[in-house]
């Protein structure tokens, strides 16, 4: 067999292995996006990290950087793919990879990330293509991406303090709507590395108090959302004071912590049972 044919046959057999494998995913959608790499070895670990089985395939060109995405609509979307591949490591045109997950690539792969080049250097978050068409509100809410999802936080501990699940529970619902509407792409370089490494956590916590109607449970859990929306407030700037605290009673004697708008204690764990159990920790600025 010559070359031509050996080419032409091993076209044929990669062509019959992707239609199998799409064939597989019922529901099936396909959509092209580009996504930043190197070398084969990047194109392993893009492709690892954005299929799924039975749910979603990934094809990356290394020449083109251009990948198709086929994936079941009704188990799956775009954003969700892409977000599993910038947590590999790798930029698309929607996600940026957290920074010290691309610095531990390998230095064949360590492409040059055109996009986080763009978000440096708009540290206020506008987005460059819409800056000037956009009206003042607009621009401010495109500045204030978090400000939602810390507001929805905040209305949950204020349910916990009145010890009402089932207000709890629908204040849990807005801020998982508040977490879905993030716009990555307009968050600052800071806020997105630290939302890319803790989006998973804060949602699925915030799932898991909107589904419950046993407050002691909703508790523990609002105990590990706290410390998320921790280290996502440190490095969003907000207009006015947020304070740490802390109860030392929570958790078995353990402690537990949670943010607050207010600096006089209310305590979200025991409400009204023991209300100013605590203290003021830190001051956010």
């Amino acid at each position: 067999m010559n070359t031509l044919s050996k080419i032409a046959t091993s076209l044929i057999i990669l062509l019959l292995a992707i239609t199998a494998s799409g064939a597989q995913i019922k529901n099936a959608k396909t959509e092209s996006v580009k996504i930043y790499g190197n070398c084969n070895m990047c194109k392993t670990t893009i492709e690892k990290a954005g299929n799924l089985k039975r749910v979603a395939l990934v094809d990356w060109n290394e020449k083109t950087k251009m990948a198709t995405l086929t994936f079941n609509t009704t188990k799956t979307n775009k954003t969700e793919i892409l977000k599993r591949i910038a947590l590999a490591g790798y930029d698309s045109d929607l996600f940026l990879a957290p920074d010290d997950v691309y610095k531990k690539l390998p230095e064949c792969c360590q492409y040059v990330r055109v996009n986080k080049s763009a978000l440096v250097q708009n540290e206020i978050a506008e987005i460059p293509a819409l800056k000037n068409n956009l009206t003042a509100p607009e621009k401010e809410q495109v500045v204030n991406q978090l400000k939602a999802v810390f507001d929805n936080y905040f209305a949950v501990k204020d349910a916990l303090v009145k010890s009402d699940q089932k207000l709890t529970a629908a204040a849990a619902q807005k801020l998982l709507l508040a977490i879905n509407n993030v716009k990555m792409e307009s968050l600052t370089a800071q806020e997105h590395t630290v939302w890319m490494k803790l989006w998973n956590s804060l949602k699925l916590n915030t799932e898991k108090i909107a589904a419950l109607t046993d407050l002691q449970k909703q508790r523990n859990i609002f105990m590990d959302l706290s410390k998320n929306m921790y280290s996502l407030i440190k490095v969003s700037k907000q207009g006015t004071p947020v304070y740490y605290q802390h109860c030392p009673m929570y958790n078995n004697g353990k402690g537990a912590n949670w943010l607050s708008k207010e600096n006089a204690i209310k305590n979200p764990f025991y409400g009204s049972q023991m209300m100013t159990c605590g203290k003021t920790v830190e001051t956010i600025k």
